[in-house]
């Protein structure tokens, strides 16, 4: 069920890339609602002139009553959000979209992320592991200070990583790790589209299941605006109500 809530920044950790890992609370000590692996929230930016629309971030961990959010500045909605500071509040509508599908029994799985994409693997992550899984992650970015984060999804499995500047792990993209060759029982991912369709394409080629966080523009979050349809085998759907999260099967990325 969808909420609209206050919320009250708890801490805020600042990265060398000018991302941040926020962690927010209720503002009124309530209980946040029940929210899956994949699934975003829309922020109402707080005193920004010009800035009307939310702005859609993906929900990065959930533990103890505790939202976790990263954020990379893209623009003046996002700017102005990475400018806050400990104990500011702002609305947040959330949760949003549908989730990652998780089985229920134990698996072998390669979670890909790219850039901001990075973020719902986190508590994807966390969810396989609690259910016993091997979670392997593959992460790419375009400097060693875009993958900061590193060492947190490292708690719940092994974490393999590529940069295009050779600065951190292998020197490339995320196709370029022999890790991606191995044997998976599915392959979850997040980033930007050109990455998310090379993957698809390994996926593919080994009968591999693929389940993709798409990264479309959005507006409302609602599906009323039709900011961020997708064009589907199933014809146009919303990113933000059918999505965000979809089976590369029912993508047209051949």
């Amino acid at each position: 069920m969808k909420k609209d809530i206050r919320v009250k920044i708890l801490e805020i950790q600042r990265h060398a890339n000018a991302s941040v890992l926020m962690t927010v609370i209720p503002a009124d000590g309530s209980m946040l609602p029940s929210i899956a692996p994949g699934q975003f929230v829309n922020i109402k930016v707080p005193d920004t002139d010009g800035v009307f629309l939310r702005r859609p971030i993906s929900v990065c961990d959930v533990e103890e009553n505790r939202l976790y959010l990263y954020i990379k500045p893209a623009g003046k909605g996002t700017m102005s959000l990475c400018s806050l500071k400990q104990g500011d509040e702002f609305d947040v509508l959330l949760p949003l979209g549908n989730s990652f599908t998780v089985a229920g029994e134990a698996g072998r799985f390669l979670l890909v992320g790219g850039g901001v994409g990075i973020a719902p693997l986190l508590y994807l992550g966390r969810v396989l592991r609690s259910k016993g899984s091997k979670v392997e992650f593959l992460l790419g970015g375009a400097s060693k200070a875009d993958l900061e984060m590193a060492d947190e999804f490292a708690r719940y499995g092994d974490v393999h990583v590529t940069t295009v500047d050779g600065s951190m792990g292998v020197r490339g993209f995320v196709t370029d790790h022999s890790v991606i060759s191995s044997d998976f029982d599915a392959i979850y991912s997040c980033g930007p589209t050109p990455m998310m369709k090379a993957v698809a394409n390994v996926a593919r080629s080994r009968d591999i299941h693929m389940e993709a966080s798409l990264e479309n523009h959005m507006a409302c979050g609602l599906g009323a605006c039709l900011c961020c349809v997708e064009n589907t085998k199933d014809g146009h759907r919303c990113v933000c109500t059918d999505g965000p999260v979809f089976n590369i099967k029912d993508l047209n990325w051949e």
